[in-house]
This record gives C-alpha cells, structure tokens and sequence, in this order.
C-alpha cells in the first residue's frame, strides 16, 4: 500500500506537534527536491485563518509561510485592511515548494501543485485546521480553494461572498468560507491592473474581517 501523508499525521492537534510531524513527511515526491517542510504559523487560537498554495522560493529556505514578495504584499493588504497579522494563522495548501530550474540561471521557479499533490497534502491542512478552529477561513487563489471546496470551484465566481465547506458537518469544524485570489497574482499581473487588484484583494480581506464582528 502506498504512503500517504495520512500516515505522518499524528493524533494530537497542538500545533507545535504537527509542525515538527510534518518535517518527516514523505507523503508525496515533493519532499525530495523541496529544501525542507513549510508549515503553517501564527496565533492558534486565531479567528481568522488564511490559506494559500505552497511556498516559494524564499519560505522554502526560511521555513516561514508567506515571508517572500507575495508575503509582502500580503502583509501591506493587511495593513489596508485594517487587520493585525499577529492575529492569524497562515498556511499553504501544500507543504513542499514544487518548481523547475531553468537550464540557464540558478532561480528556481515556481510550479502549480498537481491534483494528487493537494490531495495528498491535504490531512495537513485538515488538522491544521481542526487545532485552529477559526470563525473565518479565507483561501488564497484557485489550489487553495479547490483543495476544501472540491476541484470545479471557481474561485471568480464566489468572491465577496461567505460559504461553507462541503463537508463541515463530516468534519466537526463549520468556519465561515470567503475566497480571493493569491497576493503572488497581483504582482504578475499588468502593472496597469495591479492597483485595481490590489484593492480587491484588500476589499476580501476586510470583507473576511467584517465577517468576525
């Protein structure tokens, strides 16, 4: 039978413990090429969870989720909107970085997870969620938000408003589902689009927040 990442999770929900699980994750290929596991961090006993793909380059080598570019500009949409990243808890879909290496030049690039990764990875994000239990959960571009509302969700489709999770009632935890598209989406977008998206991404964020009050 084939591993799994179920297979690595432990029974506890302290987060300090899947951390340290998840650094011996062999649950999927993408452990051999990644420098080491990403998990997730922030306040656990946040009210308001955010969830992206997968690290990059620099989370990689940092072991930080969202410390790169992407990161930055979360954290300046942060500000905009008016809410404490202290306060979070910030995740990925996927634990590992998947990319490619050009022939020429040494920087690696980033490569979208397959399906069987996310799904692979996804017990994670499960008990990640489960130790968290936020009221709002916010998943950052289109992986994120197929890995827990299936892979035909259209992430257009559904922004600015609040979802559920398919299977809440299966999963004991039932938060409040907004959706946006990924900070790194801003920053390779047109520079003549990037001031319109940015403003989007701080309008889900504050939207996310209102949903707490």
């Amino acid at each position: 039978m084939a591993v799994t990442a179920d297979d690595f999770v432990p029974d506890s929900r302290d987060l300090t413990e899947l951390a340290d699980a998840a650094h011996n994750c062999k649950g999927c290929d993408l452990y051999l090429d990644a420098t080491q596991t990403v998990f997730g961090a922030g306040s656990a006993n946040a009210a308001l969870m955010l969830v992206g793909e997968q690290p990059g380059d620099q989370e990689d080598k940092a072991g930080a989720p969202f410390v790169g570019p992407a990161g930055r500009l979360l954290d300046k949409a942060l500000v905009a909107a008016g809410v404490d990243r202290d306060r979070l808890y910030v995740t990925n879909a996927v634990k590992h970085f998947k990319f490619t290496l050009p022939e020429r030049g040494k920087r690696r690039i980033h490569k979208t997870p397959s399906r069987t990764e996310v799904v692979s990875c996804r017990p994670w994000l499960m008990a990640e969620l489960d130790a968290v239990r936020p009221d709002v959960l916010m998943l950052l571009g289109a992986t994120a938000a197929q890995s827990l509302m299936g892979s035909t969700f259209r992430l257009t489709a559904h922004r600015g408003e609040a979802l559920r999770l398919p299977e809440s009632d299966e999963l004991g935890v039932d938060p409040t589902v907004v959706v946006s598209a990924h900070p790194s989406s801003v920053l390779r977008g047109r520079p003549e689009d990037r001031d319109k998206a940015f403003e989007a991404l701080v309008s889900d964020l504050r939207f996310a927040a209102g949903l707490l009050d």
